[in-house]
């Protein structure tokens, strides 16, 4: 038995909560994943899952496994990324896709920074705001910034997106400063298309809290809304990253600072786990470690 890959099946079984969400999130069978389960409880000599047909639950020594199956397998990770940092060649393109957005508050700081460091690599980037098929369009990796991930994709949580409520002083002077979260129902919010079109969820005061909110303009792209709200069209959320000079420059205000808008994951989104290049897996560690740095990710 590979005891890594066992430990790692026992926790996407952990994380996905159901054994066939597992083998689908490692592009495997179910019945692999189950003979992988059983050969290291028989290996650990104890249950680590209680299953049953509605649910599966952690046992004292599955708890404690997972601990140590963390660790483990980013000791593991950390080797990877010794062994690729130390490559004598890193070559080859890739072809990325992510939002608009993204690119410009990221992605294109870590893309110089990487084929600055490895000249013989290039990167091609789409810039799109929909959900795209990887394989079709022959795609490497996928950032992407969702808590509705499709089922069935290969990803991994990198980080998360924060959000900002805010508007701009000409908005606020005809319309006045919303008091309370409930308070948006009575103004212009704009709405992106993918998320929060009717109602926007915060973590107030007093705990999560769900606002429905209406506007006549929404979009596809968030660009497009932080254009709207800049010529005072409305109230829009928007991501930390792209906002926070917008407002210390004053072109915009942040309202509502007790009631934190709900993050959403920054995922990388990969065709196939077990197809990963060393030049996929050396990017996906530039870019994990730029969002280490920054304070907006």
């Amino acid at each position: 038995m590979d005891r890594l890959t066992a430990l790692q099946v026992f926790v996407t079984i952990v994380e996905q909560g159901s054994l066939s969400r597992a083998a689908d999130n490692l592009d495997m069978s179910r019945a692999k994943v189950t003979r992988y389960l059983t050969e290291l409880e028989s290996w650990m000599d104890v249950r680590l899952l209680h299953r049953t047909t509605r649910r599966l639950s952690l046992t004292a020594a599955g708890e404690e496994t997972l601990e140590v199956a963390h660790q483990l397998l980013g000791l593991t990770n950390t080797l990877d990324g010794i062994r690729n940092q130390n490559a004598l060649v890193l070559k080859g393109q890739l072809r990325i896709t992510a939002s608009y957005s993204l690119i410009d508050s990221l992605l294109m700081d870590v893309v110089g920074s990487f084929v600055s460091h490895w000249p013989q690599t290039a990167v091609d980037i789409l810039a799109t705001d929909d959900s795209v098929n990887l394989i079709d369009a022959r795609i490497d990796l996928a950032i992407r910034i969702t808590n509705d991930l499709e089922p069935n994709v290969v990803a991994r949580r990198i980080g998360e997106c924060r959000s900002i409520v805010c508007a701009a002083p000409e908005y606020l002077q005809k319309r006045g400063k919303p008091i309370d979260a409930q308070s948006l129902m009575h103004h212009n919010c704009l709405s992106f298309a993918y998320f929060g079109r009717s109602a926007w969820v915060f973590n107030g005061p007093n705990g999560p809290e769900s606002v429905p909110i209406s506007g006549n303009i929404s979009a596809n792209i968030s660009e497009v809304l932080l254009a709207a709200t800049l010529r005072g069209h409305g109230i829009s959320l928007q991501p930390s990253s792209t906002v926070k000079p917008l407002i210390e420059s004053g072109q915009l205000i942040e309202l509502l600072p007790e009631w934190q808008p709900k993050t959403l994951g920054v995922y990388v989104v990969y065709a196939n786990r077990k197809q990963v290049t060393p030049l996929q897996r050396q990017f996906i560690d530039f870019l994990i470690e730029e969002i280490k740095r920054s304070p907006h990710w």
